[in-house]
């Protein structure tokens, strides 16, 4: 996974509440058995119509959101079920960030061992950020990681909370295997001293047992 300090992009309104994950990947999306192909259930019902036509008054059907990188949503994003495939299928779609004033819990956990950006900012703010991108001349914003702040195509600056965990995935290109192995080095020394404080508790296998637990 790439390194990176900041997500740019064209940011799309979508002040929608309480959007839930059956929304942003509807059911008969889910039938696959691996993550691929799943830009295309992205909020399907309300970009397509019954006859599977793009609804043309749907902002992500739209130039220039049609480009979106970041999404600007309202309060509760993601809330329902677990699936994680509303993540997945996102970020296949080219969102790498979402703003809101407050996310569904899973889904917010979801997606940030994914590397989905989820910045969280007071309603007001949302609702300023909203207004500005509803702008086609003034959708473009800027996430500086670093700094932890979203700046808007009017130069304003949004400041947001991060926690470091996350940040150091973001930053340095880590998924939730990369952060583990990033301690490896102390996991060792904490398996080396715990097998000396407690000799009594490892287990010898025989040669023919260990060589099948190995496989």
């Amino acid at each position: 996974m790439s390194k990176r300090d900041t997500v740019a992009g064209i940011a799309a309104p979508l002040n929608i509440a309480n959007l839930d994950t059956d929304q942003i990947m509807p059911k008969q999306f889910l039938l696959g058995i691996d993550k691929q192909g799943l830009a295309r259930g992205v909020l399907y019902d309300l970009r397509m119509d019954g006859e599977g036509r793009p609804r043309p008054d749907f902002v992500l059907n739209r130039a220039p959101y049609r480009e979106a990188r970041i999404l600007v949503a309202g309060a509760n994003f993601g809330c329902g079920s677990s699936r994680e495939h509303a993540v997945w299928g996102l970020m296949q779609a080219g969102i790498e960030a979402v703003i809101a004033p407050s996310f569904g819990e899973i889904f917010y956990f979801n997606a940030q061992n994914n590397r989905l950006l989820l910045v969280t900012l007071d309603a007001s703010l949302v609702a300023a950020l909203n207004a500005t991108v509803s702008q086609p001349e003034s959708s473009r914003l800027t996430i500086d990681l670093q700094r932890q702040v979203v700046i808007a195509a009017d130069g304003l600056e949004y400041p947001f909370e991060l926690p470091p965990r996350q940040k150091r995935m973001f930053t340095e290109g880590l998924d939730m295997i990369g952060m583990t192995l990033a301690d490896a080095g102390a996991i060792d020394a904490f398996e080396q001293q715990h097998r000396a404080q407690n000799p009594w508790m490892q287990i010898d296998l025989p040669r023919q047992q260990a060589s099948v637990a190995q496989a």
